[in-house]
């Protein structure tokens, strides 16, 4: 079952409750996110990107995930 931008922007809510959060996108299954957080700072893109997955989830995993592709940006606030 496809995923709403606001199904997506509460899962990432939990995990990063001061982040910059924007998601895009209109299918459901096809969708981006840009989050800007304090707690990347630090951390490398890949170890940013991880942090985002597993606030979503298993939401992406397998075959029968509801999230097919996510165009992901993540930073640190300037």
């Amino acid at each position: 079952m496809p995923m709403q931008a606001h199904e997506i922007e509460t899962l990432l809510r939990e995990s990063f409750p001061n982040a910059e959060i924007q998601v895009g996108g209109s299918d459901g299954v096809h969708m981006s996110a840009m989050v800007v957080d304090e707690s990347f700072r630090g951390k490398n893109r890949v170890q940013q990107q991880r942090a985002v997955y597993a606030a979503l989830k298993g939401k992406m995993d397998g075959p029968d995930g509801d999230l097919h592709a996510l165009a992901l940006t993540t930073k640190a606030p300037e």
